[in-house]
């Protein structure tokens, strides 16, 4: 298959890393790029026009995750939305009298935030987990200190798609009095979320990850909460994130998120259905294969394989040039030497965790690309290991 032709054909099975933009959130953003360009900070009525558009996405997406609007602050993504609330929380206490509880696996944008805090005197407890990814909410409890002021454990993650007992966790945080951040990124929009019932004090979520635009994601944050301002210089967002709002991003962002949770069930079921058919068959059909993450506990379109005797990135070449999008990770780690840090926590072998690929569906996907995509894998998997 010449590049053209693959080009033409493309499937795309790279869901977790971006999502194409859903029509409807492409619609509502126009009139705010073009006609409707007034800063909503402004004070004269045309710049109220995007301020009221601001406001309703606000609403519609605090009602899709039980919030009020105003626990709703907009910022530029999912790794702005973690780093805000786990430094937060450790700055309001001078960093040296802190402890942060979180695991790892978590998204580089946490484990990074609290290689930073670390060097700033507070004190990091990286929790281990099974070997389907799962944190232990009781090992949460008992590594809870005098000092913690914060446990941080994603919703569901980002490489080998666990998702995690969240509620429980949530509620040990409460019943101690510490807070309790989840980053959502993966989870919004493909799995239900309600902050309240999940006892979650802070939450980030991402725009591109659900069908809306890159460049905007929120932090939830619990009324009644303080959190110190993690970009200063202006008074959006209610004193806390200063920088001109991205109107067309957040309108958006509040439709993709309402279009995508009226939505979830019923694409959910389909996806769900795609991803068994794709593990079932690659387990079956390729000999010297491994499922990473929980079989069952897992975000419906996630599939992450490791492969004996292979190096996951040359078979992503291979298969990009026949026009199959996928990767071996965490996009945000792509081109890294090392082997995955989730997989190495979850006990795979360097080589192991080199040979994983990971393919994300959606509802968009169909299940002839499933099977052309085995079929092709089949191919590449023995080419590679003849070699």
């Amino acid at each position: 298959m010449t590049d053209a032709s693959a080009e033409n054909s493309l499937i795309y099975m790279d869901h977790a890393a971006t999502t194409p933009m859903l029509p409807e959130a492409r619609e509502a953003m126009l009139p705010y790029m073009e006609d409707l360009f007034g800063n909503p900070s402004a004070v004269y009525r045309f710049a109220g026009k995007s301020a009221r558009a601001v406001a309703d996405a606000r609403a519609k997406i605090a009602a899709k995750i039980g919030a009020l609007p105003e626990e709703i602050f907009f910022t530029s993504g999912g790794s702005e939305s973690d780093n805000w609330a786990v430094f937060s929380a450790c700055e309001e206490r001078g960093f040296k009298d802190c402890h942060v509880i979180t695991t790892q696996i978590e998204h580089h944008a946490i484990i990074e935030v609290c290689k930073r805090l670390e060097k700033l005197g507070t004190t990091v407890t990286y929790l281990p987990v099974s070997e389907e990814g799962l944190v232990d909410p009781a090992l949460v409890e008992k590594h809870v200190r005098p000092e913690t002021v914060i446990i941080s454990v994603m919703m569901a993650n980002n490489e080998i798609g666990t998702i995690q007992p969240v509620e429980e966790i949530g509620r040990i945080a409460r019943e101690k009095g510490i807070l309790f951040h989840t980053d959502a990124v993966q989870a919004f929009g493909h799995i239900k979320v309600d902050v309240g019932r999940m006892n979650i004090d802070l939450m980030s979520a991402s725009a591109h990850k659900l069908g809306g635009p890159k460049g905007v994601g929120l932090l939830y944050v619990r009324k009644g909460l303080n959190i110190t301002p993690f970009i200063s210089g202006g008074s959006q967002e209610r004193g806390k994130r200063a920088g001109t709002l991205n109107a067309p991003g957040i309108v958006g962002f509040g439709e993709a998120a309402s279009i995508s949770c009226e939505r979830m069930d019923l694409e959910s079921a389909e996806v769900v259905h795609m991803r068994d058919h794709m593990i079932s068959r690659i387990l079956t059909e390729l000999p010297g294969t491994k499922l990473n993450g929980h079989p069952s506990k897992r975000l419906p379109g996630n599939v992450n394989i490791s492969f004996e005797g292979i190096e996951g990135e040359t078979a992503l070449i291979m298969l990009d040039r026949a026009g199959i999008c996928v990767s071996s990770g965490s996009a945000c780690s792509s081109g890294a030497l090392d082997p995955s840090h989730v997989l190495l926590a979850i006990g795979r072998s360097r080589d192991e965790a080199r040979s994983a690929i990971r393919f994300t569906l959606a509802a968009s996907n169909r299940m002839y690309e499933i099977d052309a995509v085995i079929d092709k894998l089949e191919e590449i998997i023995g080419r590679l290991r003849g070699i």
